[in-house]
């Protein structure tokens, strides 16, 4: 500060200065020092993986030799690729037998339900699930008398969405198709009923007749 020279010797060593600190050699990398980086590729690791893959499978192909007993054959260890193929392969063959029992044992014409004329016969589609048979019945019969209708359900009676309505005579079942539709009534479907004529012939081929 200003003055200070013109202090007393005993106060100016109160204002000298500390002498410097001493060097210490750094134990880090310099922060402010910028280093060239060597980026290599991943082909030599690559290499050194499949080396290692390769010394595995030799090893416990020589474990096998050496644990086999006399006329045993070895048992090579797969690449987990090749199991993976192995049971995509293995699900594909199920699904295809699976396929063919399913075809061979499929016998509509022996269906016990599967029961009156088919050109008598409605289709609804689109079902609500908590829809009823009889309400059903109470909604169709105003179009002519019905003789059986069904809600196709699964094995613990749950509704597939879907049913059949057989009318006693046919001309009743195609003027509900022509002055029935489209049907819309919310208590049966969540969505607006779509109403087909079923028919099917002798030879099992099927077709519809769109109703809407």
């Amino acid at each position: 500060m200003p003055g200070t020279h013109l202090l007393p010797p005993n106060l100016l060593k109160l204002f000298a200065p500390r002498p410097p600190l001493p060097y210490v050699r750094p134990v880090d990398k310099d922060i402010d020092r910028i280093r060239e980086k060597k980026v290599d590729g991943v082909a030599a690791i690559l290499q050194r993986l499949q080396d290692e893959k390769d010394d595995d499978l030799f090893n416990a192909a020589a474990n096998n030799d050496d644990n086999m007993e006399e006329g045993e054959e070895p048992v090579f260890t797969l690449a987990e690729e090749t199991k993976r193929q192995m049971r995509r392969e293995e699900r594909k063959a199920k699904k295809i037998e699976e396929f063919r029992k399913a075809k061979e044992s499929y016998k509509p014409s022996d269906d016990p339900e599967a029961i009156g004329d088919p050109y008598k016969t409605l289709f609804i589609s689109r079902l609500h699930k908590s829809a009823t048979e009889t309400d059903l019945r109470r909604e169709f019969e105003t179009y002519g008398t019905i003789e059986r209708v069904r809600i196709v359900r699964d094995k613990k009676g749950r509704s597939r969405g879907y049913a059949f309505i057989v009318y006693e005579r046919e001309r009743d079942m195609k003027g509900m198709l022509t002055r029935g539709t489209p049907f819309n009534n919310f208590n049966l479907a969540s969505t607006p009923t779509l109403l087909q004529l079923h028919i099917k012939s002798p030879t099992g081929c099927t077709s519809w007749v769109s109703g809407s």
